[in-house]
């Protein structure tokens, strides 16, 4: 019998290294004309959900609202925490959702999620496209679940049923503050990008090892754990997703010009002793007559 079930929800995400994000008139992003991967924030959920499964053996579902091509970020992230399923909420009316008409789509699908009530809902801390970091609040409220932000670490008490977390906090103008917290489950965390698992012992790390194998087996035949629903599926009210849903209204979208670049390189000979004489003598004046020992 599974002791956990756990949920993340993620998104694809336009790959920014790309640098060629391209804009609908309407302001929403042409996905056709944009290269995107599993957002970095969602493999970051990812991670802390795979510690739920090496550390407690936890059941774990992925959901992403997005068009059909969405499939690779599922891939992807149960390609990082071995996910047992795997959802795609995809219908052209969820088109421009802002957070709020997100976080319908996405409340409506963790509740279909097999295994019954989720546990514990992971999410990443923002999304890079948006840098709101609202859709999981907003989720973690429409789900009635106690929501924890910014999490670098957290346990899990099965007995209790609560969650021990210690997040990053900002009081009276002092930053990273680390306040430790414990709430009875079900819970939604928003993990801070700083957090990194921590398998402490033999146990662990041959569960990691495990899982770790089962999820590179899973992630090339992703398409067995993948149930993809529209909106009719879902059984969402049109009314509260996609365009018609969402308060938020777009005026104008506009490109930042990219800056020229001001700086000059320079290609030194390391075996020139003459060459790298120069270049000491240049960083002993920059750093104002230092002696560098």
């Amino acid at each position: 019998m599974v002791s956990l079930n756990t949920a993340i929800v993620i998104k694809l995400e336009p790959d920014f290294s790309e640098g060629n994000v391209s804009y609908n008139s309407d302001g929403t992003l042409n996905r056709a004309e944009t290269k995107s991967i599993l957002g970095p924030h969602s493999a970051v959920a990812s991670k802390a959900a795979f510690y739920s499964k090496v550390k407690y053996g936890a059941r774990i579902s992925v959901g992403t609202m997005g068009p059909p091509i969405a499939d690779y970020a599922l891939q992807q992230a149960q390609l990082i925490c071995d996910a047992d399923e795997l959802h795609l909420y995809s219908d052209r009316i969820f088109a421009g959702a802002d957070t709020l008409a997100t976080a319908e789509v996405l409340k409506t699908g963790i509740g279909k999620m097999e295994g019954g009530k989720m546990d514990i809902v992971f999410s990443g801390h923002r999304a890079s496209d948006g840098e709101t970091g609202q859709t999981g609040p907003q989720t973690a409220w429409k789900l009635g679940y106690t929501f924890l932000g910014n999490v670098i670490d957290y346990d899990i008490d099965l007995e209790k049923r609560t969650v021990i977390a210690k997040r990053l906090i900002t009081l009276q103008g002092f930053y990273d503050i680390i306040e430790e917290v414990e709430a009875p489950l079900p819970a939604f965390i928003t993990v801070d990008p700083s957090y990194k698992p921590a398998f402490n012992t033999v146990s662990q790390r041959l569960a990691f090892v495990k899982y770790q194998k089962e999820a590179n087996e899973r992630a090339q035949s992703y398409k067995k754990y993948l149930k993809v629903f529209n909106a009719q599926q879902l059984g969402v009210d049109p009314k509260f997703v996609g365009l018609p849903g969402s308060p938020t209204i777009v005026y104008k979208v506009e490109k930042i010009p990219k800056a020229k670049a001001s700086r000059k390189a320079e290609v030194v000979d390391a075996s020139d002793r003459g060459q790298i004489a120069k270049v000491v003598t240049r960083i002993h004046e920059i750093l104002g007559g230092i002696v560098i020992k």
